[in-house]
């Protein structure tokens, strides 16, 4: 028996990513170089040359695979880092409750006070030589 292949119809998906991503067929077809006739004609054929799903992909930003492994009857469902309102899925959200300047000065304090404590030291050891 022959295994059952995947169907996937490049021209279709390239139409859906398009519509997903709110891009008409006169901007896309442009960025890709080819008239908007063109690029309708694309839409309509079942595989793609490699150049040319090259270009889409980038075009739209999506990885090539996602033109040629969609199947007809996946849907486009993306959530992850998709909210403007800095919430999301597992809530992290990073506040710290000190002030990052502080530190950085507290830091750079003890730094200067080490480096006096050698200058000092060095000096020491100047005068006993004399």
């Amino acid at each position: 028996m022959e295994a059952a292949l995947k169907k996937s119809n490049h021209g279709a998906n390239v139409r859906r990513w398009r519509e997903w991503r709110n891009v008409n067929q006169d901007v896309l077809a442009e960025q890709i170089g080819v008239s908007q006739a063109t690029l309708s004609g694309y839409e309509k054929r079942d595989k793609l040359e490699q150049e040319i799903l090259d270009k889409i992909a980038k075009a739209l930003n999506i990885p090539v695979e996602a033109i040629t492994e969609m199947e007809e009857s996946a849907s486009i469902n993306i959530v992850a880092n998709s909210f403007a309102d800095n919430s999301s899925a597992w809530n992290w959200n990073w506040c710290p409750t000190f002030n990052p300047i502080d530190k950085i000065v507290e830091l750079y304090e003890k730094l200067l006070e080490a480096e006096k404590e050698k200058v000092a030291r060095v000096q020491e050891i100047l005068k006993d030589k004399k």
